[in-house]
């Protein structure tokens, strides 16, 4: 995949107050030539789209350690549609339960990175 010129958005959703492994994905990936807009703890679905559509990224990457991405997720995917996002691709990852993946993608996620092996 070329990434010169790849905008992605890296946002912590909810009351997940946990926000390591999201800095450490958005470094990697500036460290790989990408641009990385980084929105910061408890953003909203609201929030995560409004600033998306704003920056005109590529990809949205959202990281959910709560246990709340079969809440939030749809929410986000929903406002994605209903304001003409549609070409921005969403990743997920956090603590994802294996049985939750399939369902993800199955809503539209791009792809899941789950921290959480249940097999």
């Amino acid at each position: 995949m070329e990434v010169s010129g790849l905008r992605v958005l890296v946002a912590k959703v909810g009351l997940d107050g946990h926000d390591r492994g999201a800095k450490v994905v958005a470094r990697a990936l500036r460290e790989g030539g990408v641009e990385v807009i980084y929105t910061g703890l408890h953003r909203t679905p609201e929030e995560v789209v409004a600033a998306a559509l704003q920056e005109d990224v590529d990809v949205i990457g959202v990281s959910i350690l709560s246990g709340a991405h079969m809440a939030l997720v749809p929410r986000i995917l929903a406002l994605l549609r209903a304001r003409g996002g549609d070409d921005i691709a969403l990743v997920v990852g956090g603590v994802i339960p294996d049985e939750d993946v399939e369902a993800l993608r199955a809503m539209g996620v791009s792809d899941v990175a789950a921290a959480l092996k249940t097999a």
